[in-house]
């Protein structure tokens, strides 16, 4: 807490706090490219991903973890019957190259255990991730 409130006389905790603002809108707006249905707020770190048949619970969580994909699948009496789902867990430290791992991993099981339902427009286009830049009186020449 000392270091997100700036106690520890850096501006560390700030700088964490928008990487992972920008971390969990970067990963829900590619799941929700993919026709996955995600709920929440878009700058929260916990991503929740609907499967809705608790049949696909156990498939989604061995098939993510084929991949080298850590989630939480969550089922009843945690969710309604029909709301079961997986979540990821989004942090700062995730780098662009983890997110777009786990997002290319949530597109083959979406695929293989048909999750994509959203009946929304697919954003098109790229998604932009744009990288943290250090301040000019940080950089290394």
């Amino acid at each position: 807490m000392k270091i997100i409130m700036g106690e520890d006389g850096t501006d560390e905790g700030q700088r964490r706090l928008v990487q992972l603002s920008r971390n969990s809108r970067y990963f829900r707006q590619k799941l929700r490219q993919l026709g996955l249905i995600v709920y929440g707020n878009n700058d929260s770190p916990v991503v929740p991903v609907l499967l809705y048949m608790p049949a696909k619970i156990a498939g989604a969580a061995r098939e993510l973890i084929k991949r080298g994909v850590a989630s939480v699948s969550v089922g009843f009496p945690a969710t309604r019957i029909t709301e079961s789902r997986v979540r990821f867990c989004i942090s700062a430290s995730h780098t662009k190259e983890m997110l777009d791992k786990a997002i290319q991993a949530m597109d083959e099981v979406g695929d293989i255990l048909r999750l994509k339902y959203s009946r929304l427009p697919r954003p098109i286009g790229p998604i932009e991730y744009e990288e943290q830049r250090q301040p000019e009186s940080e950089q290394i020449d």
